[in-house]
């Protein structure tokens, strides 16, 4: 049996972990941005498993202070008393409402006057994760972290099926006592159907759905409640009019003739899908990137690249890639964009990634007369081997020579911090 854990509007009930005050009350969290990166003095920034993709693997720690209902303001109000920021967690209290996920901040405190208003701390979300994940390694042999507040476990060998009920339901007792975080557990003989499971029953549910069930489990339910089926595909199979997933799985002939995407629909709403948890996945890409109050000073966004790049350099050598693909952005006032993707097969270094972000940033630039409110950069395709298909022999030797450089810089940092060692440009 496999089972699956969803953490109840997780960043709220970790805020309210360690502000009682804030329990049932309609609360919500705002997105913040991490600006600590670009100051010009000496901060302690942390790196940080990856634990799902909407977090940093680098935060910069912060002092928490005793919420107070109006700290919101210095972060998301401006001169003027506009109110900005975009709503990234709510409570359940907050439902009755119409506050989504999304809603702008100024939208929600109109839509609820009470409404109660948290600043993020994703290190916080982070580190408290991973000590949960870390106790539930103890409760459960085979467990895969699929987000920062998402588990799916495999009780097979270890906990008999007509025993999963007692098991979970004290593991979920457990969690409340020993994290204080409410938390739903989903189960059954598939992945993608526990996970269902889950969805159908929150906040602190138990709903298991035995293999000779699934079909009657599933078969009334909206498609748009299985995960996995996004806007496209609802669209996709709204347009044959299949509103239900028992009339997707009526529909089996049709949708085996879409080829692999109807083929793995089919099989995850069955329950054969037979997909097995697993502990460990092979990075994609490594990221990162910061929103900030617009500039239009081209200097200063030249240092918030190096200072960014350096943070990635270090993610980049921590965990031994040396990535191919390299892809470069820039977000404007009004809502432009710009950005580039672009392959170079070279030997890793902080040296070379520096040096190609900063020419590709002044490249893609294309609106010189707009500010200038965010930066992403981001590494992908990765060879565990540093053998590059170069061919000049002196580059290569560089390259090279960098590489040692940066992996005795990484040492350093590890020890220091990664502010230890920064270029001249990065203190303004």
């Amino acid at each position: 049996m496999i089972i699956h854990l969803d953490l109840d509007c997780y960043f709220v009930s970790a805020e309210r972990t360690r502000t009682p005050y804030l329990k049932g009350k309609p609360v919500v969290v705002v997105k913040s941005s991490d600006r600590a990166i670009f100051s010009s003095k000496d901060t302690k920034s942390v790196m940080t498993e990856s634990v799902g993709a909407f977090t940093s693997l680098f935060q910069h720690e912060r002092e928490w202070q005793e919420f107070n209902p109006t700290h919101w303001k210095k972060e998301f109000m401006d001169e003027q008393g506009r109110v900005h920021g975009i709503v990234i967690a709510r409570s359940y209290e907050c439902k009755s409402y119409g506050i989504k996920t999304g809603t702008t901040l100024s939208d929600a405190m109109r839509m609820c006057p009470d409404l109660l208003v948290v600043q993020g701390d994703h290190l916080f979300y982070q580190l408290l994760s991973t000590k949960l994940r870390e106790f539930l390694q103890t409760k459960i042999p085979l467990l895969e972290q699929y987000s920062i507040d998402e588990f799916w476990g495999d009780l097979d060998g270890w906990v008999e099926d007509e025993d999963i009920h007692a098991f979970v339901s004290s593991l979920q007792a457990e969690i409340l006592k020993k994290f204080d975080l409410p938390i739903s557990i989903g189960a059954s003989s598939a992945k993608w159907i526990a996970k269902l499971a889950t969805d159908f029953n929150k906040p602190y549910g138990i709903t298991i759905v035995p293999k000779e069930e699934i079909e009657a489990f599933v078969s009334p339910m909206s498609i748009n409640m299985f995960p996995g089926i996004g806007k496209v595909l609802s669209k996709r199979l709204g347009s044959y009019g299949i509103k239900t997933l028992g009339e997707v799985l009526k529909s089996a002939h049709m949708l085996q003739s879409w080829g692999r995407v109807g083929q793995d629909l089919l099989r995850r709403i069955s329950g054969t899908d037979n997909e097995q948890v697993n502990p460990f996945h092979d990075r994609q890409s490594i990221g990162i990137s910061r929103n900030f109050t617009a500039t239009m000073e081209r200097d200063e966004i030249k240092r918030r690249v190096i200072i960014l790049s350096r943070h990635l350099s270090h993610t980049i050598l921590k965990l031994e890639v040396n990535p191919t693909t390299y892809h470069f952005k820039l977000k404007y006032n009004g809502g432009a964009s710009s950005g580039i993707s672009m392959t170079i097969d070279r030997v890793f270094s902080e040296t070379l990634l520096r040096s190609i972000a900063i020419e590709t940033i002044i490249k893609i630039d294309n609106l010189p007369q707009y500010g200038i409110h965010s930066i992403s950069l981001s590494a992908s395709n990765f060879t565990s081997e540093h053998k590059p298909k170069t061919f000049s022999l002196f580059e290569a030797q560089e390259d090279e020579k960098s590489r040692r450089l940066s992996e005795q810089v990484t040492k350093l940092r590890d020890k220091y911090g990664v502010d230890i060692l920064r270029c001249a440009i990065e203190k303004g």
